[in-house]
């Protein structure tokens, strides 16, 4: 088998080459028939980047209160009706240390059920901590409680509701924001931004548009794409520069495959996972989920941060029954590169290589069938009853389906069987990608999301160290995952 360099393994994230992506089109349906780009052509860009309101830790601890509730927000440059957490999308951004305790009180201001997950963190999936089986009542609060160890891996997280059956309609309609993690030693930057990508649709009152059975199956791909709630915005630099941008793709479904033509960029690293020195690259990959920390080295001129096309599949009976396009290519932003040239920041140091789980003694290993397809009992609502399943059952929070003994390393295989990606999220403990569709990983690729291709396979080794409880791993299509794509691990 030929391994995944580590330029391929960092360039698209353990996702597979763009050309596979591409070449392959033709042996799935396509999501939709082809469409104009999202939006249009950018004729200029809008207002300037805004960053989302920033809360720190201090003397070791960061308490807040995060009130969920619908109400007006400013969308894409005009009022929406959506959800938000403190008033704004995306909510703050929380900034913490290795070996923090963050404190969260969740007031529930919505007309239904809500709760919380740290997307990737490595912390306790008991009690007040990372718990999804916790559930918050309208008009009730809860408070959160968790511990980053004080080896925690530094990198871009996130938080959103996890309440089984919401999570896609909560998360379209505006409850998302960044956690950041810091490095004990800070990289030389001349600024850094934080990029939560995110999509969603208005109707024509402006309120966040209701979806259909068709788009709940296929996963809802919204109309409206923003970066930071914003359409278009501009970010401005000086030739020179060193920028550190920290992007969170926040999207129910969309995958972002990424651009940023005429500028030198370097990857530090993706969700949890870190190279020992900055890759570069000219293109990323971010299944939903994933995350992306890059170094940006500015040139002068006007460059347009861009999604480009990419065909995660589909169903027969799909084509061009949907009214939102599929991940076709957008206009995020515009980079502006003007002025007298700035000071370029001190290197950047090496840092230690991650441990590699391959030559570790692996327990057990398993296989997970992720499947989808007509059937009677299926949770889909029409189209024939779609089973959206893993190893033939869906999720019920009452059924524990994976035991494993704390301590221990494992491998799993995950199976694709349909013709969608899938990709799969394991709560709390990272994975090691060890091959994707048989290829072997060159490099050590740590993620908390691995994108499973379209009938297809890619195998993970799993560290099940310091926490024990139960937790879940499911497909982060969220409308597949609230659709029972979803399934209880237990570590003892």
């Amino acid at each position: 088998m030929r391994p995944i360099s580590r330029r391929d393994a960092l360039l698209l994230g353990g996702l597979g080459t763009v050309a596979t992506a591409a070449g392959a089109a033709g042996l799935w349906w396509s999501l939709a028939s082809p469409r104009q780009p999202l939006g249009g052509a950018l004729t200029g860009p809008g207002p300037n980047l805004l960053g989302p309101p920033e809360l720190r830790s201090e003397n070791g601890r960061l308490q807040l209160t995060l009130d969920a509730a619908r109400g007006q927000v400013e969308l894409g440059g005009r009022s929406a009706g959506a959800l938000s957490y403190n008033g704004t999308v995306p909510g703050p951004t929380l900034r913490l240390r290795p070996g923090d305790e963050l404190g969260i009180r969740l007031v529930n201001g919505l007309d239904e059920p809500t709760n919380l997950h740290v997307h990737g963190l490595h912390v306790s999936p008991q009690a007040s901590s990372d718990n999804v089986f916790v559930e918050v009542m309208p008009g009730e609060s809860f408070d959160y409680s968790y511990r980053l160890p004080a080896d925690h891996p530094p990198g871009a997280y996130w938080y959103h509701p996890h309440h089984h059956g919401l999570v896609a309609g909560q998360i379209f309609a505006g409850l998302f924001g960044a956690i950041i993690v810091e490095e004990p030693e800070a990289i030389p930057v001349n600024s850094e931004r934080v990029l939560i990508v995110s999509d969603t649709t208005l109707d024509s009152a402006g309120n966040i548009a209701a979806v259909t059975p068709m788009e709940r199956m296929a996963g809802r791909e919204g109309e409206l794409l923003l970066l930071n709630g914003q359409s278009h915005p501009l970010l401005t630099a000086r030739p020179g520069e060193r920028e550190r941008w920290r992007i969170i793709n926040a999207c129910v479904a969309r995958y972002l495959r990424l651009r940023l033509d005429g500028q030198q960029l370097q990857l530090l690293g993706m969700d949890s996972g870190r190279s020992a020195t900055p890759e570069p690259v000219d293109e990323l990959l971010l299944a939903p989920g994933n995350r992306a920390d890059l170094l940006v080295i500015a040139a002068a001129g006007e460059s347009v941060l861009q999604t480009l096309p990419y065909n995660r599949g589909g169903m027969p009976g799909m084509m061009g029954r949907r009214r939102t396009p599929a991940s076709g290519s957008a206009a995020l932003a515009v980079f502006r590169v003007e002025g007298e040239s700035g000071t370029p920041p001190g290197a950047v140091t090496a840092r230690p290589a991650p441990e590699d789980l391959r030559p570790a003694a692996v327990a057990a290993r398993r296989q997970l069938i992720l499947a989808m397809g007509a059937g009677p009992g299926g949770m889909g609502g029409g189209m024939g009853g779609m089973r959206f399943s893993i190893n033939g059952r869906e999720y019920s929070e009452a059924r524990t389906d994976t035991i494993v003994s704390a301590g221990t390393v494992e491998e799993w295989t995950l199976v694709n069987t349909s013709p969608m990606d899938h990709p799969f999220h394991l709560h709390v403990w990272p994975m090691q990608l060890i091959e994707d569709n048989g290829q072997g990983a060159g490099a050590v690729v740590m993620r908390d999301v691995v994108n499973v291709r379209a009938n297809s396979r890619a195998t993970v080794r799993i560290a099940f160290r310091d926490f024990r409880g139960r937790s879940v791993y499911h497909c982060h299509i969220l409308d597949h995952e609230d659709q029972g794509m979803m399934g209880v691990i237990e570590v003892r």
